[in-house]
């Protein structure tokens, strides 16, 4: 990213950074839309949050806010950029600065602190004053796709990202946790929206997973958005009472659908196999 801001005019740089962050972007929603969406859509049917699809022109829209937001995303690294060659960042590049151990806890506090940012910037995104210009592009997706994941307005897309270079500026980050921290940030976010639930029965209740949000979570608040603020953990939520009412009765709903289906499959297979077997004899 630096080499394309380095080597290129002022406006071929973010450009060709934005391509970079889009490209990283298709090769993480890609894969999963195809997987869940085209490839194998009847084989985790009952993974499914809602049972409808959405249509074409919702997951192209998806498609296209996401592009802008890369782009967004692109010019925020420009800016990070700028602050570092004036001095004004804490940004390293020798590991052995700080070691492995900071490096790693520094990745761990941006994901807690992104996550607590998030939880307030959301629901200040809900007042009636502020969403309609802000946050409603990415609730026109009421069912949504992996695609869904930077499907933003271009205001929102600076508010999801300007938690970074508070971050840069007041505390010391070595490139490699950002990068690790922004991949931790697109994987979580493909998966939320991706539609699907993906985690056993007994996870929202369990002392650990309790604490964790699962697709099923976000996927509510774009059914019914006064609800499930939160990012990557349910603090938040807990804490303040903005939990749906009905998500863990939601969430144990699709999970018995799964070991449903997981039973009929098993007991299909061995049906088959025991008439496989009484042919041989």
């Amino acid at each position: 990213m630096t080499y394309l801001i380095e080597h290129y005019d002022w406006w071929q740089g973010p450009l060709l950074s934005g391509i970079v962050v889009f490209l990283r972007y298709l090769l993480t929603a890609g894969p999963a839309f195809l997987i869940l969406y085209v490839w194998y859509r009847s084989r985790f049917l009952s993974h499914k949050i809602q049972a409808r699809f959405p249509g074409r022109k919702k997951i192209w829209m998806e498609i296209r806010h996401s592009a802008v937001t890369a782009l967004v995303f692109a010019l925020m690294g420009v800016g990070i950029y700028g602050l570092r060659q004036a001095g004004w960042t804490q940004i390293y590049e020798e590991i052995g600065d700080f070691g492995w151990g900071y490096l790693l806890g520094s990745v761990a506090g941006l994901i807690l602190l992104h996550d607590t940012y998030f939880y307030w910037m959301h629901r200040l995104m809900h007042h009636p004053r502020v969403f309609p210009f802000v946050h409603r592009v990415h609730h026109l997706s009421h069912n949504p796709t992996p695609w869904a994941a930077l499907s933003f307005h271009p205001l929102e897309a600076v508010l999801e990202i300007g938690i970074v270079p508070l971050a840069v500026i007041l505390f010391p980050i070595h490139p490699l946790a950002l990068l690790l921290f922004a991949s931790w940030s697109l994987l979580w976010n493909v998966l939320g929206h991706s539609g699907y639930e993906w985690f056993p029965s007994g996870f929202v209740r369990h002392p650990f997973g309790r604490w964790l949000n699962t697709p099923t979570h976000h996927n509510l608040h774009h059914q019914q958005a006064g609800y499930n603020f939160g990012l990557y953990f349910n603090f938040w939520d807990r804490l303040l009472g903005t939990n749906h009412p009905q998500y863990e009765e939601r969430f144990e709903e699709i999970c018995r659908k799964k070991n449903q289906q997981d039973f009929d499959k098993n007991l299909a297979h061995h049906t088959t196999q025991s008439q496989n077997r009484c042919s041989l004899l």
